[in-house]
């Protein structure tokens, strides 16, 4: 991006070329800043590497000066080459941000929210998943992690979900290029749990900066992939004129899983009853205390079920090498991660390889070719409420010695009936995906004037994904085996020409974009399945009787052209207009075409206070903004269409698939491909307010924001079936979400020697089903007049005034009708992140606040019916709080333990999510320079971070309430179902530069 002024005038006599570059206080090339010969009209602007060229004399002095940093003069003597460095401006506040396509603009002049993270902040966080590096830090952003296997996939929500449908993650865009994201390595059965979400493969160490677009207004020019918010990366680059600098850094941390309590008082039986596991097996913990438990003259001994798990552990070892000269910059990265999980067998490994180089090819043309390369692979085993060892884990006796784990015959020993043991389960089950992706980018910057820029640039995501399943024969849970092989081949080609200009008219400063983009994605996933294994540890589809295939591919296309204009009056006044045109391939050939845009304005108010009021409130600034988004994601393709399917025949023992006697079989689908499907939209009002005191050392920014999105997909709505079809997709859904973001900061103290920095982030939002379809008010979690993604289902009778209703056996029961039982959306979220520095040493810790966001705690419900929860400890009988039906008295009668908890029904399951968790705490020592002059490096730190010492969560009996045990799908939220524990880990860490 370019700013400055442009003027002509006559130049001085005797005037020679000064050639030279502007670069700030890390070396980098600053574009756009204003070379003026003082006193004159001459001067001009450095273009986009921070060089410039111009007529001076001899005795003149040049004023170098850009928003953003301290002006400087310079005299010109007998040089030809200068080299100048500007100091940052504080007071000005003119911190330069990542805006859509890769443009980059003062922050100041932005009419909408935005939040950025630097390299040390994503660094710091020690996490190996893209994701989980913002968890707390960005107002607006709600970060889920799914379980605590390594790899496992993360979950990113800005503003609040909208579409019901379609996916409601924000999209990722690499250096301009927008990349997948989503959750794979899943499989169809067997392996429920949640897979891994692709910004896995982007190793956190080569990225620069991480800036958030939040609203309608800021993602517009992206497109129906950015409706839902937008991630932009930008990737390290090497710098010009800057000698060969090595970096290596290691990490070494310690993981120890962090696990729900149990009773450990009672053993295994019923009713008070011992049962040994052996001739007597029940999965439930209702016996006798174990103290003074005497079986065969011996006391019965005890285990701890979780001694199943282990330590865990990870490697991450990253070697840069980085650098430049006048005419080239390059950066490439090498790092190797290698995480065991604290579930023996698990584990996640990734190689990550990234180049990148410019090059000057002329004054006026430049080439930016980069590439990422990533290798990994991932070992997880089943979670939730399915056949892995989690489940008998979390409700295993205390009284059963899971060792030996075969019996003589070399069956499964087990404690009780249809399920396998978890030390079983580690060598006869696994669940592998290997994946190599590629994201190579090329972009080229042509400048043929100062004040013009013109990009092309070409990427690609494409990646493989390898999954297996094997599950060997168990006769304790009824299955006969399977193994399956799925391959997916993921590609997307993304073009954009965009054509930038900026000029200065008077007091009017006109920056315009024009640009076009083409968008192509295939995708294409094959499978086999061979269930019924009749050959025992052959690892191959041919060792099951019964072997289906399956192949699904599809192809989209989309094309954009879009336009924005800002036109800045006296930097003070700034106005932004967008507008897209898309066409996407999935829709109705009369509805393929669709626009959209945005209007908004920024008010930059301390231009206009006193002196007086701006040496204590240095920056004010208002900003208002109205956009509407397209989103086509939620029809996907071939939506339009009515589809043969692989047909089935039924008989007397189950219904198969085709082939029948080598004939394969096929009927239309009973689902009707609706062609009058259209895109969603969604439209957004946004207003905020920024603030900076006492020369920058407070800021505040506060935005309130209400989006409604319409014509949302539903899939599977029932339709007459004198149709010929059970079913078929409209476009009628409507969701509104209101809400406030706050973002403090501040710098309490900032000495010579010492420092104090702390941030503060504050998000609430407010979410609305307002309609689904004509005729329609309820599709499971989602109920019109209620929050997006509510908890339905069984709950308690209960009087007028709600208390409980008992019934004649002393014991609450369920009402006729279900209701609402809880709601997964927080009340608010916030984030506090302290920071000191004493000399060398840099401390900070960071907390992580939820408050409310309902939980669904079926660990907690499995271990009511058996008695391992932590609260089955008190087994008095008890007269449970309440009114007779039968009396309309207070209820007296009494009741065992037992009884009472495995009477317990669905709404007993739910549990408030507030917590409040010590995300993370690092300590790091910056050796000082005098230490290095006499060894071979010229930089070197060393950290300890912690991360997740402590979690608070009052009404929540598991482990973590930050988890969504089945992944990141939307239906799945606030779910806690025995998954992988999550992890309180301890990382050491070591940087050197050379």
């Amino acid at each position: 991006m370019i700013i400055g002024v442009f003027c002509f005038g006559k130049s001085f006599a005797q005037t020679s070329v000064i050639k030279g570059k502007v670069t700030d206080e890390t070396g980098g090339g600053l574009p756009g800043v204003t070379v003026k010969v003082k006193g004159t009209t001459i001067g001009t602007a450095t273009g986009v590497d921070g060089t410039f060229q111009l007529n001076v004399a001899k005795g003149a002095r040049l004023v170098f000066s850009t928003l953003g940093f301290n002006a400087m003069e310079v005299l010109i003597a007998d040089q030809k080459v200068l080299d100048v460095r500007l100091s940052t401006d504080d007071k000005q506040l003119n911190e330069v941000v990542v805006t859509a396509l890769g443009v980059k603009r003062e922050k100041r002049s932005l009419t909408y929210s935005t939040q950025q993270l630097s390299a040390d902040v994503i660094a710091n966080t020690k996490e190996s998943n893209l994701v989980n590096t913002m968890a707390g830090k960005v107002a607006g952003v709600q970060i889920t992690s799914s379980s605590g296997t390594p790899g496992a996939s993360s979950r990113i929500v800005v503003r609040g979900s909208t579409s019901i449908n379609s996916s409601n993650q924000a999209l990722f865009v690499v250096d301009g290029v927008p990349i997948n994201n989503d959750e794979t390595g899943t499989t169809t059965n067997g392996a429920a749990g949640s897979g891994v979400n692709r910004a896995v493969d982007i190793d956190p160490s080569t990225i620069e900066s991480m800036s958030i677009l939040k609203g309608a207004a800021a993602t517009a020019l992206y497109g129906s992939a950015g409706a839902r918010g937008v991630v932009l990366i930008t990737t390290k680059n090497g710098g010009f004129n800057k000698k060969a600098v090595v970096s290596f850094s290691s990490d070494f941390s310690i993981e120890n899983p962090i696990l729900p309590e149990m009773q450990r008082l009672y053993a295994q039986g019923t009713n008070g009853t011992y049962y040994n596991g052996e001739d007597l097996k029940i999965g439930q913990s209702w016996g006798p205390a174990v103290a003074g438990l005497m079986v065969d003259g011996k006391q019965v001994q005890t285990y701890d079920p979780y001694d199943f798990y282990q330590t865990g552990h990870t490697t991450n070892n990253t070697l840069s090498l980085s650098g430049g000269s006048d005419k080239s910059e390059y950066f490439m990265s090498y790092s190797y991660l290698d995480q065991s999980g604290t579930v023996p067998t698990t584990g996640f490994q990734r190689h990550a390889f990234f180049v990148k180089q410019t090059n000057k090819i002329t004054d006026k043309l430049s080439a930016t070719f980069q590439l990422n390369y990533t290798n990994s692979e991932q070992n997880r085993l089943p979670e939730g409420a399915s056949n892995g060892p989690q489940f008998v884990v979390f409700l295993q006796p205390i009284t059963w010695n899971p060792y030996p784990v075969l019996n003589a015959d070399g069956s499964q020993r087990l404690y009780r009936l249809s399920r396998n043991a978890p030390l079983w389960t580690l060598d006869h089950i696994n669940n592998r995906a290997v994946v190599n992706r590629f994201l190579p980018i090329t972009t080229f910057d042509f400048k043929p004037l100062p004040w013009l820029t013109i990009t092309e640039r070409l990427g690609a995501d494409i990646y493989t994904e390898q999954v297996k399943y094997t599950e060997d024969p168990s006769a304790a849970i009824g299955l006969k085996g399977q193994i399956q092989d799925r391959n997916t081949l993921y590609r997307k080609f993304n073009n954009d020409f965009i054509v930038n200009g900026e000029k200065q008219f008077g007091k009017f400063n006109v920056n315009v974009l024009l640009g076009s983009n083409y968008v192509s994605e295939y995708a294409q996933i094959t499978q086999q399945e061979g269930d019924d294994i009749v050959v025992d540890d052959l690892n191959n589809i041919s060792a099951g009787s019964t072997i289906t295939t399956s192949e699904n591919h599809s192809l989209s296309r989309k094309i954009g052209f879009y336009g924005q204009a800002n036109i800045e009056y006296n930097k003070f006044l700034i106005l932004s207009l967008t507008e897209r045109f898309d066409g996407s391939s999935v829709l109705a050939t009369d509805k393929q075409f669709y626009s959209y845009g945005s209007v908004a304005a920024s008010l930059i108010t301390s231009e206009l206070l006193p002196q007086s009021v701006n040496n204590i409130m240095n920056f004010s600034k208002i900003r208002l903004s109205y956009a509407t988004v397209g989103n086509d994601d939620a029809v996907g393709a071939y939506s339009l269409l009515t589809p043969y399917l692989q047909a089935s025949r039924n008989t007397a023992t189950g219904s198969y698939l085709y082939p029948y006697n080598s004939q394969n079989g096929f009927l239309i689908s009973d689902t009707y491909g609706n062609p009058a499907l259209k895109n969603e939209r969604l439209y957004e009002y946004e207003g905020g307010l920024e603030l900076k005191f006492l020369n920058s050392r407070i800021g505040f920014e506060g935005s309130y924001f209400n989006r409604k999105s319409v014509d949302g997909i539903i899939a599977g709505v029932g339709i007459s079936n004198a149709t010929g079809y059970a079913s078929t997709s409209v476009s009628s859904a409507s969701v509104r979400n209101s809400g406030v973001e706050l973002l403090l900061t501040g710098t309490p103290i900032k000495k010579k020697d010492f420092s104090w920095d702390v941030t503060f982030n504050f998000t609430k939002i407010k979410n609305k089903v307002l309609a689904i379809t004509d005729g329609v008010t309820q599709l499971g979690r989602i109920i019109v007049g209620q929050p997006y993604n509510i908890f339905y289902g069984n709950r308690y009778a209960r009087t007028a005034d709600g208390q409980l209703l008992i019934n004649d056996a002393g014991l609450p029961y369920a009402a006729d009708t279900q209701g609402i039982v809880g709601d997964a959306n927080p009340d608010w979220l916030a984030g506090v992140n302290n920071s000191f520095r004493y000399k060398n040493f840099t401390f900070n810790f960071f907390f992580d606040m939820k408050k409310g966001g309902d939980i669904q705690n079926d660990v907690e419900s499995a271990g009511f019916y058996n008695g391992t929860a932590k609260v089955t400890e008190d087994r008095a009988d008890r007269v449970v709080a309440g009114i007779s039906q039968s009396t309309g008295l207070a209820n007296t009668v009494s009741v065992s333990a037992q009884k009472y908890y495995q009477s317990l029904i669905y709404e007993s399951t739910i549990q408030d999510g507030t917590y409040v968790k010590l995300r993370q705490v690092g300590l790091t020592y910056t050796l000082p320079n005098k230490m290095l002059k006499k060894t071979p490096f010229s930089a070197a730190s060393f950290s300890v971070t912690g991360r997740n010492l402590w979690i608070y969560s009052p009404h929540f009996t598991g482990a973590d309430p930050e988890v969504n045990s089945y992944g990141t799908g939307n239906s799945v939220q606030g779910i806690y179902s025995f998954s992988t524990p999550t992890s309180r880990s301890v990382d050491f860490a070591v940087k050197l530069n050379f």
